[in-house]
């Protein structure tokens, strides 16, 4: 029999898929994966037990692929912008891959475990051509490295607030949380299973992302949610929203570049080379035509994605990202301006629901970060 078709093919699962549902999980198709987008509890109080106490999120559909052998290091500086070699084995670093024109194919956090082992976390999204990409510049040169797809043999837990290191740390006793600084990690033990266990997140809040084995990902959720609030995909996007985090597909994309995204600080071209490092030096010695922005947006109905930006009757830019913020208790929005209209203070409106509301552009984040500060590289 052929393959079935992509509407009738069955969306991929977590290890914590029947969790999710056992705890009555609305859920929903994302990326290809069947997640969790909220708990009865609701958007709101996910949302603010992440704010003010600790919030828990299904991370295992994000890509985890393992660089290994003499060139995993080559491979990566290769394929990514920032320059890795100067992170410390027990680090991890935010960086983009680019195309060779400069494009953004994804955003993503490469872990150094060892001079000759990485692991990099892909968008769930971009998992498979991700991979391709690195296996296609390995090959063209024939550098030695193995790339190893864990993903589904793991699971990723996301354990975010001001108390995730009080919740997270009696479950894994050998290891000393207060000496994580922000992006480091430890390889240990939780609930005695082995765990890779990073001070990283995607809120803006201090945290922790926790890698097991599939097997052990019910018992450590199970534990950790007795102190901690199950968050979904519409807390998780409020939240980083919030916290001026770009959203693979809707804030970059290929047709960006990090520049005139605002993440220049993640091009290393003091590195000899790497791909689309041309072309980031010249839009770096040009400037960028547009840049990504925030917005204050007046009452009148949520920004979505898609709604143009408008200066007077005339459509400047693109909402990328949108949502009604539940900390600062108004609607924020996302997206691109050309470079003339994205200082502040500047005065713009969005077309919501065919009429303009006003935005004025503001400095991002819209809620400053309590994250752990990175150590430096």
């Amino acid at each position: 029999m052929g393959s079935p078709s992509e509407s009738a093919r069955k969306l991929l699962e977590t290890p914590l898929n029947a969790t999710h549902r056992r705890l009555s999980a609305r859920m929903v198709d994302f990326a290809g994966w069947d997640m969790p987008v909220q708990y009865p509890t609701g958007i709101l109080a996910e949302h603010a037990a992440v704010r003010s106490v600790c919030g828990l999120f299904d991370l295992s559909h994000m890509g985890r692929v393992f660089l290994r052998g003499r060139d995993a290091m080559t491979l990566a500086q290769e394929c990514c912008t920032r320059d890795l070699a100067r992170l410390p084995a027990g680090a991890a670093a935010y960086s983009v891959v680019c195309d060779r024109e400069g494009g953004i194919l994804d955003d993503v956090i490469v872990y150094r475990l060892s001079d000759h082992e990485l692991m990099i976390v892909f968008n769930a999204a971009n998992r498979v051509s991700d991979t391709q990409w690195f296996a296609e510049q390995r090959d063209c040169v024939g550098w030695n490295v193995d790339l190893v797809d864990r993903t589904f043999d793991t699971a990723l837990i996301g354990v975010q607030g001001p108390s995730a290191q009080s919740v997270l740390q009696p479950l894994c006793p050998s290891a000393v949380l207060d000496a994580l600084p922000g992006y480091a990690f430890v390889t240990t033990e939780v609930l005695g299973s082995a765990a890779l266990v990073s001070r990283t997140g995607y809120t803006g809040e201090d945290g922790f992302e926790v890698m097991v084995d599939a097997n052990a990902a019910d018992q450590v959720w199970t534990r950790l949610s007795e102190a901690a609030q199950p968050c979904g995909l519409g807390a998780r996007d409020t939240l980083r929203t919030e916290a001026g985090f770009a959203l693979y597909g809707h804030d970059i994309a290929r047709s960006t570049n990090p520049y005139e995204a605002r993440l220049g600080w993640v091009v290393g071209l003091s590195k000899p080379a790497f791909i689309g490092r041309d072309a980031l030096s010249r839009i770096k010695t040009n400037g960028p035509r547009r840049r990504l922005i925030g917005l204050d947006v007046a009452p009148g109905g949520v920004p979505r994605p898609g709604l143009p930006i408008l200066e007077g009757n005339r459509r400047v830019g693109t909402v990328t990202s949108g949502t009604f913020s539940p900390t600062l208790r108004r609607n924020i929005a996302l997206g691109y301006v050309p470079v003339g209209l994205s200082h502040t203070p500047q005065m713009l409106q969005v077309e919501v629901r065919g009429k303009p509301a006003a935005a004025e552009v503001v400095g991002l984040p819209f809620v400053p970060h309590r994250s752990r500060p990175r150590a430096t590289m």
